[in-house]
């Protein structure tokens, strides 16, 4: 059966319609999963405070980082041109040089079981450490109650992204961290997304659907797998410390910015 030209560039035309649409939307779906909690940062000025709480302070966090982490600060932390950004700056604060943000969800939205995703693009420079992480709503004794490190960076390894779990029997005070590293070149200047599926039975994370480091529940014991209760996100930018400042702070790359397109998490239908 012939068709008319107009009939056909129209059908044409539909389909490139529905292919956009359904694009948008698989961006933001996985098969078989609901979205439960996302935060897309199209906003100005300060995080939204209904998602978001700060840990504040400049007592080195365990780490003896260098930065002091404000709260509602704008200088520090921001919604700007629809990313989150996250500004570690040279300057003096409280006993402290530097400054930048920690952000948590801890209080305000925690769960278990899941699938977390990450857009972000990070700093870089000698001294710099984001990170992606996770720890237990209920958290009494670190790292007992167990972390689960789904990105950090530290400026002095460029490109180098490391993921880790933290439990009573593997940390990285014992030197037992279960841990891997992916290379990505362009870290800091393009946008990545950082994964990862937490199930019963293990956690997988990924960098744009690469699979880069697995951790199975193989013991089944709360020493080796701590990860059966509800956990937090958290999304910082530290300065120095044990890691980030093993080869020293270079004070010529501040101000440093850690942009976060958005935060999605996933849980099964």
């Amino acid at each position: 059966m012939k068709m008319k030209l107009q009939h056909i560039i129209q059908l044409f035309a539909t389909g490139l319609i529905l292919f956009s649409v359904t694009n948008c939307v698989s961006n933001k779906t996985y098969s078989g999963k609901k979205l439960i909690w996302s935060d897309e940062f199209n906003g100005k000025g300060i995080p939204d405070s209904l998602k978001w709480n700060y840990d504040v302070g400049g007592d080195g966090y365990g780490n003896q980082e260098a930065q002091f982490y404000t709260k509602n600060r704008l200088e520090n932390a921001r919604m700007e041109g629809g990313n989150l950004v996250i500004e570690a700056r040279k300057e003096s604060w409280d006993k402290n040089q530097y400054t930048s943000a920690r952000l948590l969800t801890k209080g305000k939205f925690s769960f278990q079981y899941g699938t977390v995703e990450v857009r972000a693009k990070l700093p870089k420079g000698r001294g710099s450490w984001p990170a992606i992480w996770m720890m237990s709503e209920n958290m009494k004794e670190w790292p007992d109650d167990g972390e689960l490190d789904i990105m950090e960076h530290v400026g002095f390894n460029q490109g180098f992204v490391h993921a880790s779990v933290h439990t009573k029997k593997y940390n990285h005070i014992q030197g037992t961290q279960k841990t891997d590293t992916l290379v990505v070149k362009d870290v800091s200047e393009k946008f990545h997304v950082y994964k990862a599926d937490w199930t019963p039975e293990k956690i997988d994370v990924y960098i744009d659907g690469q699979k880069f480091f697995t951790y199975e529940n193989k013991d089944k014991t709360y020493e080796a797998w701590p990860f059966d209760q509800p956990y937090f996100m958290i999304l910082n930018l530290a300065v120095g410390g044990l890691w980030g400042g093993k080869e020293g702070i270079d004070d010529n790359i501040f101000p440093q910015k850690y942009y976060i397109d958005y935060v999605r998490v996933y849980q099964n239908k």
